[in-house]
């Protein structure tokens, strides 16, 4: 596969209502949906069952056609055109494979469809599966295959019709861990190198973070905050997108005042300045300290913010998950490089403190 010039995906105000027939309301599976995928980009839409995400990725592929809105891949508005007139490739959950034909006739079906002279097909099915580890699989049939190599023979068959979008429908969904995080820096490493925008739905967080350009975060069939990983896990705009993408607790403050850059506000009986908070934190509205595990530390009881009782340590190697019930309920506080720190036994009194530049202010 040649490095090919890369397209945007672009959605306009597309709105997918499902109309109910039996008196019920209709169905808003995805309301107004407005974003960019960026040439080369590989963007993932996250978020729960039923938020919309999959039906997104399905008005994008031509399965499903919006109720409103347009959708353009590069310049042109392919809204209402059939998949097989967009140049898209979707690899599915359940993958797909025809069990009657073996991997090289799998890999080939679309090169077939195509008109593709049969030796020119053969050559590039065997590049394709050496791309993806399994060039001496070529004429074993599917069913004798893991999960994970039926996972690559259904990217190898999407990638070599070379189309201008690839996407993703939970492919990792169903394999086991250690082969999800091979196949995440596969899909990775191959999206790269060839430069290929794809669009990837998951409900998995670790996937999200560690496949993405850009994030989608959804909830209700809304966006509720797009960004890089980065932006998404360190300034989540609520409390949703804040537990959505990673561990965190949530304390409530009360807030004094606006201070320069940023917001005086009380803990119990502490008094605090914190610089990071979301836009719409108001003087006369509830908020709270988000606070993710390596934002917090254990200090000796009395130095810190919250008293509270260490009640398990989970070891890990390269770092200690502590475990502490405070009146606030149980926090988790991430101790990193444990062998340089002091370590507080499990029944402990202490007291957590938080790091100033690593704790946000949202909306309660």
């Amino acid at each position: 596969m040649s490095k090919k010039n890369s397209v945007s995906v672009t959605l306009e105000g597309v709105t997918k209502i499902y109309k109910n027939t039996k008196g019920r309301p209709d169905v808003v599976a995805v309301h107004e949906s407005d974003f960019v995928v960026q040439p080369g980009d590989l963007v993932t839409l996250l978020g729960p069952s039923g938020c919309g995400k999959t039906t997104t990725l399905r008005m994008i592929a031509g399965f499903e056609l919006p109720s409103t809105g347009r959708i353009l891949i590069g310049q042109q508005d392919v809204t209402m055109l059939p998949p097989n007139a967009r140049d898209t490739a979707t690899v599915f959950q359940s993958y797909g494979l025809f069990p009657h034909l073996t991997v090289g006739e799998n890999v080939a079906y679309g090169l077939k469809l195509r008109k593709i002279p049969h030796a020119d097909s053969a050559k590039k099915v065997k590049e394709f599966l050496a791309m993806v580890g399994l060039a001496d699989l070529y004429d074993r049939a599917p069913g004798r295959l893991s999960g994970g190599q039926q996972q690559r023979v259904a990217l190898a068959r999407s990638l070599i019709v070379e189309p201008s979008v690839l996407l993703l429908d939970e492919p990792l969904s169903n394999l086991d861990a250690l082969l999800r995080e091979q196949m995440r820096v596969e899909i990775r490493r191959i999206q790269k190198t060839f430069g290929i925008t794809a669009v990837y739905v998951t409900h998995d967080r670790v996937e999200a973070m560690s496949l993405s350009d850009q994030v989608i975060v959804m909830k209700d069939g809304e966006i509720k905050q797009m960004g890089s990983p980065q932006e998404i896990y360190e300034n989540p705009n609520s409390k949703f997108v804040a537990g959505f993408v990673g561990k965190v607790a949530f304390f409530p403050v009360e807030l004094l005042e606006k201070t320069g850059n940023g917001w005086t506000c009380r803990l119990g009986q502490k008094t605090m300045t914190l610089n990071r908070f979301a836009a719409d934190v108001e003087a006369d509205k509830e908020a709270v300290i988000m606070a993710r595990p390596e934002s917090l530390r254990l200090v000796e009881p009395g130095a810190g913010s919250i008293a509270g009782t260490v009640h398990m340590n989970v070891y890990l190697g390269h770092s200690i998950e502590t475990f502490v019930d405070t009146s606030y309920g149980e926090v988790l506080i991430q101790v990193d490089d444990p062998a340089s720190k002091k370590i507080f036994p499990e029944g402990s009194q202490v007291s957590v403190d938080f790091v100033p530049e690593r704790v946000r202010i949202l909306r309660g």
